[in-house]
């Protein structure tokens, strides 16, 4: 199973994302790709199999995940301060793999229904999420 892991800014959603999947599904094979060299880094000391950086490196993971996790932001353009740019938000889009989005309210985008919920919990059912569909790929 691919899993691919975006962040941005810091990543430090996405190395709290690789350390919880690393747990979950240890077989699992993990791509971390940042928008920036920090969120790289970041996820990649967190024990992501693969790392890379930038806009292509989106792209090009995004054809060989079978699960995409992260901010929801990854899939609107300009969103995470302008970090997400809209090639990479198409290329999330557009992807066959399943996307695991994180609803964060923040970066002018408001969820409506979505409660104030921690973010240590909505990480942690984020990664339930994947090691269910692991589960059920096997």
């Amino acid at each position: 199973m691919q899993i691919l892991v975006i962040d941005a800014q810091g990543g430090g959603i996405g190395r709290q994302l690789v350390s919880g999947l690393r747990q979950a599904v240890p077989d699992a094979e993990i791509t971390a790709v940042g928008t920036n060299s920090a969120a790289t880094a970041a996820m990649h000391r967190a024990g992501a199999d693969h790392a890379a950086t930038g806009e292509n490196a989106v792209v090009v993971a995004c054809r060989k995940a079978d699960i995409i996790m992260g901010p929801i932001g990854m899939v609107i353009a300009d969103s995470l301060f302008g970090e997400i740019t809209p090639v990479m938000a198409a290329a999330v889009g557009q992807s066959s793999a399943k996307r695991v989005l994180i609803p964060f309210n923040h970066c002018d985008n408001i969820l409506v229904g979505v409660p104030n919920t921690s973010v240590s919990a909505l990480l942690q059912e984020a990664v339930d999420v994947v090691r269910q569909l692991a589960a059920d790929t096997k």
